[in-house]
């Protein structure tokens, strides 16, 4: 008898270890078309969609850790969460830990945006002093000198979104976005009435890190990543939300 409780125990251990699930971090600045988040949960957007797949492919359930931006990095570093996507290895200069990245698996465009008025390309270095409208928490390296020489200042906000609200609401005339979210929000808009593009200020390749640990099924996650990239799984997510362009490699 007790041989057949001590058996059913490990074998109760046993499923519960295989089931354990693949903990994505979300930082809470991430706003649509990446995510979107509702009370603290997140519930679409194409990352949600990509973690989402990716854990169904890997035989795991997905579990969703939201986190401030400030605290992404210690989570992955103190084995809180396992698995972090649309990062960039230059993001993260002093980054300790073990880590594997995946390949390269999305296209971001940083751009400096402004209100329908039409006028031509905007040099940031020749912009008179004045507030630009960013997101707390990231940086900025193209327009960080200027920041630095106090020629123009940060007016954070909590997420993306809220930047490009503020900016269509006029609290400024230019703030930064990344070429998804500025999609996403002018789908709202008449076409009169759309922010615009009016610098690149950064282009980068972005993917996914993993904690290199035993208990993580690494491989098997890079592989299924690798797998969704060059199916087209992934760029077919993007045109879902967005349509094609920018955000596919």
């Amino acid at each position: 008898m007790r041989f057949a409780l001590g058996a059913l125990l490990w074998i109760s251990l046993s499923v519960a270890a295989a089931e354990a699930p693949l903990r994505f971090v979300v930082p809470d600045s991430w706003a649509m078309p990446m995510v979107q988040l509702e009370r603290g949960q997140v519930t679409q957007g194409i990352l949600y969609d990509v973690m989402l797949s990716l854990a169904t492919q890997v035989g795991l359930p997905a579990e969703f850790h939201v986190l401030p931006r400030a605290r992404v990095q210690s989570a992955m570093e103190h084995g809180e969460v396992d698995i972090r996507c649309y990062a960039a290895q230059s993001w993260l200069p002093n980054q300790s830990g073990d880590y594997l990245w995946s390949i390269p698996l999305w296209f971001q465009r940083d751009m400096l945006i402004s209100r329908q008025d039409p006028q031509p390309l905007v040099v940031p270095a020749n912009l008179s002093r004045q507030a630009i409208g960013t997101v707390l928490g990231y940086s900025y390296p193209t327009l960080q000198p200027l920041f630095n020489a106090d020629r123009l200042h940060r007016e954070d906000a909590r997420n993306q979104e809220q930047v490009l609200e503020k900016l269509h609401a006029g609290r400024y005339r230019y703030a930064v976005s990344n070429q998804w979210t500025l999609d996403w929000f002018n789908q709202r808009l008449l076409p009169d009435k759309q922010l615009k593009g009016v610098a690149v200020l950064e282009e980068q390749s972005v993917g996914c890190y993993v904690r290199n640990d035993p208990k993580v099924p690494v491989q098997r996650i890079l592989r299924t990543l690798l797998r969704m990239k060059m199916s087209g799984e992934i760029d077919d997510i993007i045109r879902l939300y967005i349509g094609s362009g920018p955000g596919t490699l």
